[in-house]
Order: C-alpha cells, then structure tokens, then sequence
C-alpha cells in the first residue's frame, strides 16, 4: 500500500506527520495523522492508537490534544485516523446531522444501503489502517494500545474487548459506552447496521462485558460538567458491567470538565502514561 505525505513537522525532537492513501474498505482516501518520537535508528516503538469522537477529522486531536510532550518523553508512536470515509458520492445523514454519516462512522461497517459501500471504518481501524502503518513506521506490533474520546471511546473499547491478544491496554475519554441504549448510538447502529439489535451487541461495550469479553483493566475518565453526560455517555452502565464481571475499572470524575478538548488534553498525559506503564512492562 503507498501513501503520501501531506505534511511533517518536527516536535519535542520527533516527527509529527499527516498522510493520505488510497483505502481499499472505504473506497476513499483516507487521511490520518502519526508522531514518531525520538528514537534510535533501527528501534521499534510502541504505538498508542486514538479514536477520535462525533464531527472529527484527525485533525482535532493532532492540533488539540497535547499529546506530543508525553509521547517524546515516554516513546510511543501516536497513530490518530479519521472517524468516517469522505469525498464525492459519500453519502451521509440525509437530514445533516452532526451525529451520522460524515464525521460519525462510529467505527462499524455498515451493512445497510447506501452506506453498506463506503463506511468500513471497523475493517479500517483494525485491519488496512493498522497494516499501512506497521509497513511504514518503526512500529513494535506486539506493543499496541488504544484510547479514544466520546463515539472513539466507544470505538477504542469495543476494539479492545474483541482484540483481546492486540491491545496491552485501552482506555476512554467520556466514551459512549452502551451505545444501544443512548439516542447517539441507537442512530448509528440502526442506521448502520440495521433493526436486529443482537447485531448491535458487538459494537457495544457494555453487551459485550455483558457476552464475556473481558480485559485486564480500564481506566475511564469523565467531566462532571459533560453536557452529554446523562443523556449519551453514562458511566454508570460500564461500572456496573465491570463490577459483575470483576474487570478493574479506574472510573474518574473531573469536577467542572466538559465534554471538549480542553478536557482531553489536561488528562492525556495521565492516559499515556498509565499506557507506557502496560506497554513497556
């Protein structure tokens, strides 16, 4: 697979790239963003995989999330793609939306028409996307995590809990965490996948918990102040799932946070951190 470089700069002595490829699952180009830290030549490197939530681009978090300092000073590789396909002939929500089609793949592929074509973003992030990257960057496959805020909270925990071998660790930013039983996810998945909800299962945190998935810790961290907080994301759901199925949840509650970048890049460093730890150990 080629791509192309789009752009590179230097930062905290490593290598902030944007590139873009011809994808084979979404039939579009695809563009995604990868920091490589310092490193000696010949290094392999733990990558930390991030999935990005509702109307983001890859953008979002390479300009906001304040995560270079932490991967230059703790070696990992920082792997952000985008959360939907794009282009002409793409469709999307047929009202515009905000929370369906573009910007909003919640990291599934769809089976239902006219979508069925173009949003592959399950295949995506697992399989091309990680393939491309591995091929390209001085990536340590062994030592992969992942993490993700709001629909990429979501989508980090599912890929987590159904790659059990892949991931040494993952963790959440106010994830959606049952997204069959929140307008958001009841959307997405009905739209993308269709009205048989045992379908859905697969694509949701908590009903996988609930199916036997299992991994061996998460760390979890929401804003008190999220105005989607009760509606959409509620914690509470995975806490109890953890709890009966005796997964070790750090579930934290920052006083006064929203639901915004802000909010990410104070706690980021701690998730890389809390990630280096697992990856490295």
């Amino acid at each position: 697979m080629s791509m192309q470089t789009v752009s590179l700069n230097k930062a905290y002595g490593g290598t902030q790239g944007v590139y873009r490829h011809a994808s084979h699952q979404t039939r579009t180009d695809m563009t995604f963003s990868v920091y490589v830290p310092p490193h000696t030549a010949g290094t392999k490197l733990p990558v930390v995989w991030y999935l990005s939530g509702l109307t983001c681009t890859h953008a979002n978090v390479t300009e906001k999330g304040e995560f270079r300092s932490a991967c230059a000073e703790l070696g990992l590789i920082f792997v952000a793609p985008d959360t939907s396909p794009r282009g002409e002939g793409v469709p999307g929500d047929p009202a515009n939306a905000y929370d369906f089609g573009l910007g909003a793949g919640f990291y599934v592929d769809a089976t239902q028409e006219p979508f069925a074509r173009n949003y592959r973003m399950w295949s995506y992030v697992t399989e091309e996307l990680p393939k491309l990257v591995a091929e390209s960057f001085p990536v340590d496959t062994n030592r992969q995590s992942i993490l993700g805020h709001s629909m990429g909270g979501h989508g980090a925990l599912t890929v987590a809990l159904r790659h059990p071998g892949r991931y040494r660790a993952a963790s959440a930013f106010a994830p959606i965490v049952a997204p069959s039983q929140v307008p958001w996810g009841i959307k997405a998945l009905g739209g993308y996948l269709g009205s048989d909800r045992q379908t859905w299962r697969k694509h949701d945190a908590v009903a996988l918990i609930e199916d036997g998935a299992r991994l061996p810790d998460l760390l979890v961290d929401y804003g008190d102040a999220d105005q989607f907080l009760t509606e959409q994301l509620r914690p509470e759901l995975l806490q109890g799932a953890c709890e009966k199925a005796k997964i070790p949840l750090t579930l934290r509650r920052q006083p006064g946070y929203d639901h915004s970048y802000y909010f990410i890049s104070t706690f980021m460093g701690d998730h890389l951190r809390w990630h280096a730890a697992r990856l490295k150990g």
